[in-house]
């Protein structure tokens, strides 16, 4: 190397110093004095907000949830089990998003959007907040058209509309979650796209959900959120509100979701979880103050909105369209107690519930649903007119059933009209039942409503109703199938369909005895 003179030495530094490029990249970063469970406390973090996004070493993300004093209390998503105290941790100024949209129909993905299904990476362009404020009041619109669920027993007693929220409630094995399947097998070809949000449960009885839905063609209509009970407890909390946010992506575009949560017992036990571990006051049940409000925010995002609102959110793209999401909420009881602390708060957030019962079930009585405490508070109005003229006497029937079953059982004579109405209430509840994975359209439920209204149940033998209905259903499908295709679509109930029905099935009658 040349000697170089020192005015030389002083140029190359002045010309070193001129170009020098420095990247400044502001960050608030502090230190994990505290870690377990799925749970830091970090000191220094002083510019902290509720619910920002924190990042750890090695691509570990958490949520600020406590901010105190000298320390922030950060829920960590992922295996906390790789961070140490002592490691640090940096503020994003970003709030948590899952990506949403149309590509993450068919998949199944954790509670933060990542694909766990092994079918690749999902090139989803939108991101949405898990956390948003539900629609305002004056967005908002009547629920007046139906989700058909297919099971007489709900769609005839406890309808369901677009935008209403109807909590699935029973003790274990009951048949929750199949009312729940139906729900979503039915929805192939109407438009609905469906959420299924798995909390808490085994990774195989998320397998064997998908499995079925795969097999009757309905993961094509829907997305699957799962954060199952080997999951740390901050994803189990965070899968329902990633599932809803997906769901109000296609409620937004003016298209029609429903989701299912499943169950949202088990997401409260995860939030208990947290909020002990974040040194928060129990209550009662040892649940934090803000349990009621953990599943009020989520489940007030379900609703119907109007046009303004979705011209808004599509920026003028979609006119004339209202979009809904629909809510089945899912909470499972204690030895039938539906007085507990959770089972309460979510009755009184929900539209109507449907009662599972441990002794219909053990009946063999399929769906268990208890048709005298069961409610829809707003689905008549969205009843189909066929479903919502003939099911009126299901429910007075089976109300009138159970009054005089209790008394049957002491009383040795009963007069003619209350055996009659014995009589017609056994045959009503064994129509009632329904296998699962056999949805009915509205023309098979408005046919089978329809022969219970007019009295065609009298003269079948108890033993024969189920052969019955069968027989009737092969019957019309094939004689008037044109006819059942059209009523399926129009849901009407005119004159023409009351001479249609009523001559079919007084010709049906007449080839065969029952």
């Amino acid at each position: 190397m040349d000697n170089l003179n020192p005015s030389e030495i002083s140029k190359i530094i002045k010309d070193r110093i001129n170009n020098l490029e420095v990247s400044s990249d502001e960050s608030n970063e502090g230190t994990i004095v505290f870690l377990s469970d799925g749970i830091a406390r970090v000191h220094g973090l002083s510019e902290a907000m509720y619910g920002e996004l924190i990042e750890f070493q090695g691509g570990i993300f958490g949520m600020a949830l406590n901010l105190e004093r000298d320390s922030v209390g950060v829920v960590i998503f992922g295996d906390y089990k790789q961070l140490a105290e002592g490691d640090t941790a940096k503020c994003t100024g970003k709030i948590l998003e899952v990506p949403v949209g149309p590509e993450l129909v068919g998949r199944v993905v954790d509670a933060l959007g990542n694909p766990i299904d092994g079918k690749g990476p999902i090139d989803s362009k939108l991101t949405s907040p898990v956390e948003k404020v539900a629609p305002g009041v004056m967005t908002r619109k009547p629920v007046d058209e139906p989700v058909q669920i297919g099971l007489k027993a709900v769609d005839s007693m406890v309808p369901i509309g677009r935008g209403q929220r109807e909590l699935i409630i029973g003790d274990r094995q009951t048949g929750k979650t199949a009312i729940a399947l139906d729900a979503i097998i039915n929805q192939k070809g109407t438009g609905v796209t469906c959420v299924y949000v798995a909390v808490g449960q085994k990774q195989s009885s998320i397998a064997a959900v998908v499995r079925k839905l795969e097999e009757f063609g309905a993961m094509e209509h829907t997305i699957v959120v799962a954060a199952g009970a080997a999951d740390p407890a901050p994803m189990q909390f965070l899968a329902p509100y990633s599932g809803c946010s997906m769901g109000e992506y296609f409620r937004d575009k003016g298209e029609d979701a429903l989701i299912i949560y499943d169950d949202l017992s088990k997401q409260a036990v995860a939030y208990r979880q947290i909020s002990l571990l974040l040194r928060r006051p129990p209550g009662r049940e040892a649940y934090p103050g803000d349990i009621f409000y953990l599943h009020s925010r989520l489940l007030e995002r379900a609703c119907r909105v109007n046009e303004e609102y979705v011209s808004e959110e599509t920026d003028g793209k979609v006119k004339e369209q209202t979009g809904s999401l629909t809510a089945l909420p899912i909470i499972e009881t204690q030895a039938g107690d539906v007085s507990a602390f959770v089972p309460t708060n979510v009755i009184s957030i929900t539209d109507g519930q449907i009662f599972l019962e441990t002794s219909y079930f053990n009946k063999g009585l399929l769906p268990a649903m208890n048709p005298g405490i069961s409610v829809s508070r707003v689905g008549g109005a969205a009843q189909t007119p066929l479903i919502k003229k003939l099911g009126g006497g299901v429910r007075i029937a089976l109300a009138q059933f159970r009054e005089l079953e209790a008394f049957a059982q002491f009383a040795s004579d009963l007069d003619d009209a209350s055996r009659e109405q014995l009589e017609l209430g056994q045959k009503v509840t064994e129509l009632m039942k329904q296998k699962q994975y056999s949805p009915m359209s509205v023309s098979e439920m408005g046919l089978v409503l329809f022969a219970v209204e007019k009295g065609y149940l009298k003269d079948v033998e108890l033993a024969k109703i189920a052969d019955f209905e069968s027989a009737l259903l092969s019957y019309m499908a094939t004689e008037h199938k044109d006819f059942m295709d059209a009523l399926a679509v129009s849901g009407e109930y005119s004159d023409e369909v009351i001479k249609t029905f009523t001559d079919a099935i007084d010709k049906f009658k007449s080839t065969q005895t029952w």
